[in-house]
């Protein structure tokens, strides 16, 4: 299931500016700093996504982290000018066994859905596809119902890319290797054995902004019904070969020959995914298994690409309407962050018992990619990301400074409860000995901060949480802010 968009409180995989701004690549030391050294600063800087202004803040190291949040293994792999200056693994692919180094694959989860992404803008180069014409008339094994709640409209490929289609179901959880596996239309079309209900329109195509790994799976059928191939085949063949991505396949699940080498997954209460890792036949939204290099590779390739300098899947023109920002600050793909000036794409992944993180600049090539086989390893991904951004001396990805206020406890009190975020995913506040504490369904606890009477953020992320009173002065709602989206959920 996607980060939101990760195991975390938030549902999107996006931060914001701390307002620091170095040049990209400059390191606060002068001159060159050796690789070791480089990875020592990282290693041991950790630190949470936001810092509180006039207190000191500590920063951890990465085993001591990976142990609070029972995170067993971690691979890195960090882009400084234009290459991969150095990839390694930290931790165990599984307790008890062999350590994680640079060739030990994880599921991506939702990076899956900026690879498929090419293919489909590939086959759109290759004017086999349109951006722009009605879905349906690439669909043959199976075709998107009309639906009155999308107005008569229809919903194109470029909607489905950018998750404005206004189609139904979120993410995915897959299917434990006890479990039998739906075909891809009877995940479509919410038939068992499908966990998930059908995928339809819970809005008109184009009003605003939701993420849909469903409409990632309509584009899976249709690109598997354009080229009459099995998607791992076309995904190998389009994208995965030519970038030179040689650890990474949707194959569903993973070949027994590459099970030697592969992350096993775990809770964030550090006990094992029952069954090892599930099965995700939503291979375009969930499917992908790779390494932090080969993603490494991909984001090299595309901001190569933009360039015209290694235009092996998509020439200059489409990478650029691929990164364009549009509505949500989403492109074809991927999430679009950073000023005019240095722009940076991105995308997270939460798949059952994996997180993972991406972000690499547009220009100046720079980047980095975390992933790790852990329910709280988005946690631990920010965390990293703060600390290679402030040792790469990135523009973006840097903690924020925030104030606080005291807020009385009686006041706090009034917060307590249970609020519906979406179906079947809370966020319970208490109060701790005068400190408002929130946790999400199945995600760690959190303190978050008072900035004024109503509204609180957490260090560990940047984000609000504002508190909403009806007519008679009583608390029925709260509103999650963050990266640019507002999150409205009831009070139970």
């Amino acid at each position: 299931m996607p980060v939101v968009i990760g195991a975390r409180l938030v549902l999107l995989a996006a931060m914001v500016s701390c307002g620091l701004h170095l040049a990209v690549g400059q390191n606060a030391t002068a001159g060159p700093v050796p690789v070791e050294q480089r990875i020592q600063h990282v290693t041991s800087g950790l630190i949470g996504g936001v810092v509180l202004s006039g207190q000191e803040h500590a920063t951890h190291t990465l085993a001591d982290r990976m142990k609070a949040l029972n995170v067993p293994g971690v691979s890195i792999a960090v882009i400084h000018d234009g290459k991969i200056e150095w990839a390694r693994g930290f931790g165990v692919r599984e307790l008890g066994g062999s350590p994680v180094n640079a060739e030990t694959m994880f599921q991506a989860g939702s990076i899956s859905k900026p690879v498929a992404a090419m293919a489909a803008l590939r086959l759109v180069q290759d004017g086999k596809l349109s951006l722009d014409a009605d879905v349906n008339t690439y669909l043959t094994s199976w075709k998107f119902p009309s639906d009155p709640i999308a107005s008569g409209k229809t919903i194109t490929l470029r909607e489905l890319l950018t998750h404005t289609a206004g189609t139904t179901v979120h993410g995915f959880p897959g299917y434990a290797s006890n479990e039998p596996v739906p075909t891809l239309v009877q995940v479509l079309n919410g038939e068992k054995p499908a966990d998930t209900p059908a995928i339809r329109s819970e809005q008109a195509p184009g009003k605003e902004w939701k993420y849909s790994g469903g409409g990632y799976t309509i584009m899976q059928q249709a690109l598997i019904d354009v080229t009459k191939q099995p998607f791992p085949k076309l995904l190998h063949d389009s994208v995965l070969v030519p970038i030179g991505m040689t650890r990474s396949t949707y194959e569903q699940p993973l070949p027994q020959a590459l099970r030697e080498n592969a992350a096993a997954p775990y809770r964030d209460d550090g006990k094992p995914v029952e069954g090892g890792a599930h099965t995700y036949p939503e291979m375009a939204a969930a499917g992908l298994w790779t390494t932090p290099t080969d993603i490494a590779k991909y984001a090299i390739e595309v901001e190569q690409s933009l360039a015209g300098k290694a235009n092996h899947v998509l020439n200059a023109d489409m990478t650029r309407q691929m990164l364009t920002q549009g509505m949500g600050d989403w492109g074809l793909g991927v999430q679009i962050g950073g000023s005019e000036a240095m722009r940076y794409f991105s995308h997270g992944g939460a798949n059952e018992g994996f997180r993972n993180l991406f972000v690499a600049y547009e220009k100046g090539g720079e980047g980095a990619v975390v992933m790790t086989n852990g329910d709280n390893g988005s946690q631990l991904g920010d965390e990293l990301m703060h600390s290679i951004a402030t040792e790469y001396g990135w523009p973006d990805w840097k903690p924020q400074v925030r104030t606080t206020v005291k807020v009385d406890e009686k006041t706090l009190q009034q917060y307590a409860g249970t609020y519906e975020l979406r179906p079947n995913f809370d966020l319970v506040v208490t109060v701790e000995n005068g400190q408002l504490i929130t946790q999400a369904t199945g995600q760690p606890m959190f303190p978050v901060y008072a900035e004024s009477e109503t509204k609180f953020f957490p260090l560990e992320f940047p984000a609000e949480i504002e508190f909403v009173k009806d007519a008679g002065g009583k608390v029925n709602a709260l509103i999650l802010h963050q990266g640019g989206h507002d999150m409205k959920a009831p009070r139970k």
